[in-house]
């Protein structure tokens, strides 16, 4: 599966993720750093990756014109920080790997993993 991560969450994601043997960039390897939501989604569904995110905006970009065909994935993690939602992201990873992610929003909260 191909991943892009958003800039709020920790880039050592993207390492763990291809250690997993999934494709991932970050929006910063892309120079998208500040880019508006619709722009990150955009280029997500371009390159045929489905966006990691702490976004809870993204949900409502996910209906705009040219934004559908790949899938969200929201996390919300418990405790702020990065080292918690670095730990907090690595423990779904498996979880979500399993998961037919393109075209859903994922909402992974402490919870559990809602599929939407």
């Amino acid at each position: 599966m191909k991943f892009k991560l958003d800039e709020n969450l920790p880039v050592e994601l993207a390492h763990d993720l291809r250690i997993l043997g999934q494709e991932a960039d970050t929006v910063a390897d892309e120079g998208l750093r500040g880019s508006t939501d619709e722009v990150v989604l955009r280029a997500a569904v371009r390159e045929g990756r489905v966006l990691l995110t702490m976004d809870k905006g993204i949900a409502d970009v996910r209906a705009a014109p040219g934004s559908s065909g790949r899938g969200i994935v929201l996390f919300r993690p418990g405790r702020c920080g990065r080292g918690a939602v670095l730990a907090f992201a690595r423990s779904v990873l498996p979880a979500l790997l399993t998961l037919d992610l393109p075209s859903r929003l994922v909402v992974v909260s402490e919870r559990g993993i809602r599929v939407r």
